[in-house]
């Protein structure tokens, strides 16, 4: 599976979905810097992924770029315990949705406290990213889960994935990123997501 986490929003990244995708592309911040990482994987359809439960959860979080936080998002709602993938992928949509809002709230709250003024366009800049994850891009994909057309909601996943990046990238030059924490789960949880609706492809 390949999912560029470029911002994808009016900045040249193309997703292309058409095909089955082998391989996760994704970017990490470490030690102030962005470093991309890739996991590949065996393409597998929702079909080909059997049980239930603890076993569900766990087989299908193997073929995402983050096992350990998608097993805990999926394991912490009750729902995860007889679901199939695409009631994981309604979960993962689901926990999506909560953090980007606690975020996107976070970052409201630091603006109204911030002085300096490239920490304020940073975050003026952030704010508007997670308004389009929020209003846009989750919706998207809740819907298309929903509805049963995974095609957009992969898209609308990564794009979520896209504008935690854009946002996470003005802190670049910045001495500290003050939402660095919730801004790595929404956009790890993202790309999560955006793996467990390909299965259903």
């Amino acid at each position: 599976m390949s999912v560029c986490l470029k911002s994808s929003r009016n900045r040249g990244c193309k997703s292309n979905f058409v095909t089955p995708l082998t391989r996760i592309r994704y970017r990490i911040r470490l030690n102030g810097f962005y470093t991309k990482k890739e996991i590949s994987f065996t393409p597998i359809s929702a079909l080909e992924l059997h049980g239930t439960g603890a076993n569900m959860v766990e087989t299908t979080c193997q073929k995402t770029p983050f096992y350990n936080l998608c097993v805990s998002a999926l394991k912490s709602d009750p729902r995860s315990s007889d679901a199939d993938v695409a009631g994981l992928a309604q979960i993962g949509t689901d926990k999506l949705k909560a953090k980007a809002t606690a975020t996107l709230r976070q970052i409201t709250a630091l603006l109204k406290v911030a002085k300096d003024p490239k920490l304020k366009m940073a975050l003026r800049d952030c704010a508007d990213y997670y308004n389009a994850i929020v209003k846009y891009d989750i919706p998207v994909a809740v819907e298309a889960v929903t509805k049963g057309d995974p095609k957009f909601g992969v898209e609308g996943a990564t794009d979520a994935a896209n504008e935690a990046d854009a946002c996470g990238r003005g802190f670049k030059n910045q001495p500290k990123f003050p939402i660095y924490a919730s801004n790595k789960v929404v956009h790890d949880l993202s790309a999560v997501v955006a793996s467990i609706v390909q299965l259903l492809l």
